[in-house]
């Protein structure tokens, strides 16, 4: 079939991101000797300073990746857990019923620097220099500014002049907006990366010695104390209308470290999917294969409108077992195990019918039914319905129609020459999210806006707890070998646009291009993880692509029909190895500025 652009295909390696920049740097680095995680990580620094609206040098990043010499598929956790001082009774102290999604109140720990560190120290090959050079490089001497960016800052100028004057300084350089495709820089950060650089190599040539001084400057040197002194003595405006202060502290920081998992797999149709636990939206993925297992997707067109239903409807009821289930597994017991069974998922298949649903479904697993009414109650309660149609807060989305405050995530997929696998979904820290923080040229996260306000459900908000994050990077074992990586930014959406390129790909043969090119569409119907948590019941958006018979027929199923344009749904990279060493990479043309490359 024709594709916007080639499917990538070498031996020597390949990158793909969710800009070009972030592709060629990770490239360079494979070039230069260095591994899949090597690449990844410079990748990572560089997404954090051309895509700031996106994602921050304060942000998270999960990432799950296969290691040829460990012989070891994990999960890498750089999501923060909240603050020591994020009790639930501060926060209804202030009188909030929802945790405002900027500001300083919805901070957590920032997770994605002690992760990147993490494996560039115990997987990768090159320096700390090498991982942040080309990311001091383009906050120094600048990169084209991107016109989403632009349209972005203007869209918050007087906000920004009024609330978040350090926000200012740095994104409204003499006072102005400044304009697309031309230079912009943030020679404030490149100076706190060089500081880092230097303290890490300080103490020596030894290459994990400097790694572990970076880390120690960030999370117990000058980077916490800057942090901590903001959130200390500074009061921000955010979307509650009030100005409040931040509950990070450095002590918080000192404390924390990010960790290795084992992740949570499913088998389906000879593969094995990889993804970060209930945390996560991951198991969402794993548990909508759960129910199409005993469907024949295979029969359907790829595009078809018996493809969208059956794939959007499983996905609505687990998303219902998302909101019903999933937190933090050092605070909650999520019955996991129940939630992937043959016999849970046999039961639920009987509720897939031939007219989409318009009810919020959870199912019961035995000794949870108190927390599931728990759960709708408050969702009831505190989850708004709005039109189809309107304005969303879901950051992809919202990004896309030029909402104010909204930000939305960045992804990387890596796979070199020896067979190691990297993905990872690096998001928060946007500076549409916290105020920048003067000494360091980057402001903090949001994702504390995850939590609810109410005791006793799966995401209530408790000091040193996970936020159940979006992020969700993907890696799939086909016949027990590692042989896939892919993921995209979009919030809850992240999981089923995921999902359309997998059964593409797994079911009707085609290749990763082919799948990413194809025609994608999306549900709304469940609450969103972001403040408001607004929902749309039965809602699905659909690219214009899919044609007139096919979103009729999607119509005349029940779908509320929102009918967007083509090639404005997801941000999707992929990338492959076959048995023999070929592989595969591939970028979505959607918002037009992912790439893969390779050789």
């Amino acid at each position: 079939m024709f594709t916007t652009r080639p499917e990538i295909l070498g031996t020597f390696g390949v990158v793909t991101s969710t800009h070009w920049l972030a592709s060629q740097a990770g490239m360079s680095l494979l070039e230069r000797g260095g591994n899949a995680f090597d690449a990844a990580v410079a990748a990572g620094f560089v997404l954090q300073v051309v895509e700031p609206h996106l994602v921050g040098p304060a942000g998270e990043v999960p990432i799950v990746f296969h290691s040829v010499r460990t012989g070891r598929t994990e999960m890498l956790c750089g999501q923060g857990p909240t603050p020591a001082g994020a009790t639930l009774a501060h926060y209804q102290s202030l009188g909030l019923d929802l945790i405002p999604g900027n500001g300083l109140l919805p901070a957590v720990i920032p997770g994605a620097f002690d992760a990147w560190m993490l494996m560039l120290r115990d997987h990768g090959t090159l320096s700390v220099r090498d991982a942040l050079e080309p990311a001091i490089y383009y906050a120094e001497h600048g990169h084209a500014l991107m016109p989403r960016i632009s349209n972005t800052i203007a869209s918050l100028k007087d906000f920004f002049e009024a609330h978040w004057p350090t926000t200012a300084e740095v994104y409204l350089p003499g006072g102005a907006v400044p304009e697309a495709r031309k230079l912009f820089r943030n020679p404030r950060l490149a100076q706190t990366w060089r500081r880092v650089l230097s303290e890490a190599e300080a103490v020596g040539g030894d290459r994990e010695r400097q790694i572990d001084a970076a880390r120690d400057a960030f999370y117990r040197g000058f980077v916490a104390e800057e942090i901590d002194r903001y959130a200390r003595n500074t009061e921000v405006m955010d979307e509650s209308g009030r100005a409040h202060r931040g509950v990070l502290t450095a002590a918080d920081m000192a404390g924390w470290s990010a960790t290795y998992e084992t992740p949570l797999t499913y088998d389906y149709h000879g593969y094995t999917v990889a993804k970060a636990g209930a945390w996560s939206q991951g198991p969402v993925f794993l548990q909508t294969l759960a129910l199409l297992k005993g469907t024949d997707l295979g029969a359907t067109g790829p595009a078809s409108a018996e493809f969208v239903h059956r794939v959007t409807e499983a996905m609505k009821l687990a998303f219902a077992d998302r909101e019903a289930y999933y937190g933090d597994p050092a605070f909650v017991d999520v019955p996991l195990e129940a939630l992937l069974s043959d016999a849970y998922n046999a039961e639920r298949r009987a509720l897939l019918g031939e007219t989409a649903s318009h009810a919020l479904q959870p199912g019961i697993v035995p000794g949870f039914e108190a927390q599931v009414a728990r759960v709708m109650d408050t969702l009831a309660r505190l989850s708004k319905v709005t039109q189809i149609g309107a304005a969303s807060n879901e950051p992809t989305m919202a990004d896309m129609r030029a909402s104010a405050k909204r930000g939305d995530t960045t992804h990387v997929d890596v796979i070199d020459r020896w067979g190691n696998m990297v993905s990872a979904t690096p998001s928060g820290g946007w500076f549409q999210s916290s105020p920048v923080i003067p000494g360091l040229g980057f402001g903090l996260n949001t994702r504390a806006q995850m939590f609810w306000l109410v005791p006793d459900l799966p995401c209530t908000l408790a000091p040193g707890k996970r936020p159940r994050t979006t992020l969700t990077p993907s890696l799939a074992l086909r016949d027990g070998a590692p042989y896939m990586v892919f993921g995209t930014p979009g919030g809850d959406q992240q999981e089923q646009w995921q999902l359309q390129l997998f059964l593409r790909h797994v079911h009707h043969g085609l290749n990763l291009q082919e799948a990413i090119d194809l025609p994608m569409s999306h549900t709304m119907h469940f609450p969103t993880s972001f403040y408001p948590r607004d929902r749309k019941p039965g809602h699905l958006a659909v690219e214009s692509s899919f044609g007139a018979d096919v979103i009729a027929d999607l119509r005349a199923r029940g779908h509320h029909i929102e009918e967007v344009p083509e090639w404005t749904v997801g941000r999707l990279t992929a990338a492959s190895r076959d048995p023999d060493g070929l592989l595969h990479a591939a970028a979505t043309p959607r918002l037009m500025q992912a790439y893969a490359v390779g050789r």
